[in-house]
């Protein structure tokens, strides 16, 4: 889940992403801001689920993808949409 808090006086949005994968032990968040080599990393909550705020700035596009157990690529199936990437596979995208 990719939820989005926007604030009038400020130049950036909250995002706080949520995402469940059984069997995770860890998840990160990986381009955002066209960062694929620095991770965003995904706090465990109780249930299973991870999640972590990260702002933004209004009026961009982000492409990302979930890394799960350092292994696993993942798109989030709740993103604004999904764009190919070079590698032949597809990455998730918010737009704020």
């Amino acid at each position: 889940m990719v939820q989005k808090t926007y604030f009038k006086t400020k130049d950036y949005c909250k995002v706080k992403f949520s995402f469940k994968v059984d069997n995770a032990e860890t998840i990160e968040i990986l381009g955002l801001n066209s960062d694929w080599e620095n991770s965003v990393i995904m706090s465990r909550k109780k249930d299973g689920s991870f999640s972590a705020d990260v702002n933004l700035a209004k009026e961009s596009t982000h492409q990302f993808k979930y890394l799960v157990n350092e292994t696993e690529w993942i798109n989030d199936p709740e993103a604004d949409s999904q764009e190919p990437n070079e590698f032949g596979g597809k990455n998730s995208v918010i737009s704020l």
